[in-house]
C-alpha cells in the first residue's frame, strides 16, 4: 500500500493544507504533515478537489470503437480530473440488457483510469416502444441505477409514466433527453434570428421545454425521480425552478459548452459547432449560468459525444451532432463560473462532483476530502491559462469546440482510490 502526501494545496479553494493519502483512503488532513517515505507532491497553491463524477458520457464501446473506447474515454476522464463516469446506453448494440451493461463495467474495471457506471436504456433498442430489462440491470453486476434513451427522446408519454414507476422501486432515476421529435424534424441548429439568416432549419426552445414540463408532472404524479439532460434554454430553467418549488423530484443537468458557446458560431458553418441540443442563445447562456449557481441546475454533465474525423469533416447538414467534453470540462467551468464570481471551488465541487454522485448513487465518489474518505482527488493549478490542442488529448476523437481558444486551468494529478492516475499532466 503506497502513501502520498500532497503537500499545500487549497482544499475546496480554502487556505493551504496537507493531505496524506495512506492506501485507498484520506488518512489525515491538516498543516504540517509528515509521513516517512511517502511520495511527496508539491502542491504549491493548487486547488484540491473531490474526484469529478460525469453523469452524461458516450464511451462509444461497444460498436463504435473508431469514435472511443473505454480505454480511451477514461483515460480523457483521468486527464480532466474525473475519477467516475456514466455511460451512455446509446452503443452498438445497446445497452438494454444485463448482458451488455455488464460488458462496458468490466472494461471499465479491467482498464483501471476511473469507474465505470453504465447507463441502461429505458426502452429496447432506444426505439421507444417497449420498455427495456430495467430491472435486470440494476440486479446486475454493473448495478445499474440511471436510465436513458439519450439521443432519442422518450416521447410517449405512458412508456415514460411506467419506466418512472419502475425505477422508483429500487431508487432509480430516469434521465430524460427532452426533444419533442415532431417539432425538431429537419431541425439543424436553433430556431432564431440566426437560423433565419443562415436559412436552417430552425430547433426551437419549445421542443426541449415541453417535454420536460410533461415529463416533471409525470415525476410528480407517480412520486419517482427525474433527470433532465443537458439542459438548454430560458425557459427549461423556469420549468425546472417551478417544479422543484412544488417539491416535485426533479435533477438537471448542463453541459459546459451550453454555458460558454451560443448560436452566433454557427455562422462559421464548421460542424464542430453542431450539437444535440443545438447551442443556443446569449440569453439562454445567461439564464443557465445564474440557474447552475442558484441550485436550480444541479450537476455540470459533460455529454462528452466522440467522433471519428470524416464524422465533422463534411457539410454542415451530414455532419454528425455532437462535441467531446471530458479533457476541458473544469477549464470551461472555471472560465464561466469562477472566473465571473458566480461559484466559488466549493461550487464547483459540489456541481461536477457532490450532485452528480448522489444523483447516479456512485458510491465512494462525491465525498468530502476528510480524512476516513476514499482518496478520489483531483489537483488543479487555477493559475494556468493557455490554448486547447487538441493533438494532445487521450480522446480518440478531436471533434473539440474549443480548439485554439484560451482557456485557464490545468489538471495536474487525479487519484482513483489513491493510486495516481495523472501525474504533473500524464497519464500514468
Amino acid at each position: 500500500m503506497s502513501t502520498t502526501l500532497i503537500r499545500g494545496a487549497r482544499v475546496l479553494g480554502g487556505e493551504p493544507q496537507d493531505v496524506l493519502i495512506d492506501g485507498e483512503t484520506i488518512a489525515q488532513v491538516g498543516t504540517g504533515l509528515s509521513a516517512e517515505g511517502a511520495e511527496v507532491v508539491e502542491a504549491g497553491g493548487k486547488i484540491l478537489l473531490p474526484g469529478l463524477v460525469d453523469l452524461h458520457t458516450h464511451l462509444r464501446e461497444p460498436g463504435r470503437e473508431d469514435s472511443e473506447t473505454v480505454l480511451t474515454g477514461t483515460r480523457a476522464a483521468a486527464s480532466g480530473g474525473y475519477t467516475a463516469v456514466f455511460a451512455m446506453a446509446n452503443t452498438f448494440p445497446v445497452a438494454d440488457t444485463a448482458g451488455v451493461v455488464e460488458q462496458v463495467w468490466r472494461l471499465g474495471r479491467e482498464h483501471g483510469y476511473c469507474d465505470v457506471r453504465p447507463i441502461g436504456a429505458v426502452t429496447v433498442g432506444l426505439e421507444g416502444r417497449k420498455l427495456a430489462e430495467l430491472g435486470a440491470m440494476h440486479e446486475s453486476a454493473a448495478g445499474v441505477t440511471v436510465f436513458s434513451d439519450d439521443g432519442k427522446c422518450v416521447d410517449d408519454a405512458v412508456i415514460m409514466r411506467r419506466a418512472l414507476e419502475y425505477v422508483k422501486a429500487f431508487g432509480g432515476v430516469v434521465a430524460q433527453h427532452a426533444q419533442e421529435p415532431r417539432l425538431t424534424e429537419g431541425a439543424q441548429m436553433n430556431e432564431g434570428v440566426v437560423s433565419a439568416e443562415l436559412g436552417l432549419g430552425g430547433w426551437p426552445a419549445v421542443a426541449e421545454e415541453s417535454v420536460i414540463a410533461r415529463d416533471v408532472l409525470l415525476a410528480e404524479h407517480v412520486g419517482s425521480r427525474v433527470h433532465i439532460c443537458h439542459l438548454s434554454t430560458a425557459g427549461s430553467v423556469e420549468i425546472v425552478r417551478w417544479a422543484k418549488s412544488r417539491g416535485i423530484d426533479v435533477t438537471a443537468e448542463v453541459t459546459p459548452h451550453h454555458l460558454l458557446l451560443t448560436d452566433e458560431l454557427v455562422r462559421t458553418y464548421d460542424p464542430v459547432y453542431k450539437v444535440n441540443p443545438p447551442l443556443r442563445t446569449e440569453r439562454d447562456v445567461r439564464a443557465l449560468r445564474e440557474a447552475l449557481a442558484d441550485g436550480t441546475i444541479d450537476v455540470v454533465a459533460t455529454d462528452h459525444a466522440p467522433h471519428p474525423h470524416e464524422d465533422k469533416d463534411c457539410e454542415w447538414a451530414a455532419a454528425a451532432m455532437g462535441m467531446v467534453g471530458l479533457e476541458t470540462a473544469l477549464s470551461v467551468v472555471q472560465e464561466t463560473m469562477v472566473a465571473t464570481g458566480l461559484l466559488d471551488w466549493a461550487g464547483v465541487a459540489d456541481r461536477m462532483s457532490f450532485a452528480p454522485a448522489r444523483i447516479g448513487r456512485a458510491d465512494g465518489h462525491g465525498r468530502p476530502v476528510s480524512a476516513g474518505e476514499p482518496a478520489n482527488l483531483t489537483l488543479l493549478d487555477a493559475a494556468y491559462r493557455g490554448q486547447v490542442d487538441p493533438a494532445g488529448f487521450a480522446s480518440r476523437s478531436r471533434n473539440t469546440p474549443y480548439q485554439g481558444r484560451e482557456l485557464p486551468g490545468c489538471v495536474t494529478h487525479t487519484w482513483l482510490r489513491g493510486k495516481a492516475t495523472l501525474v504533473d499532466g500524464k497519464l500514468t
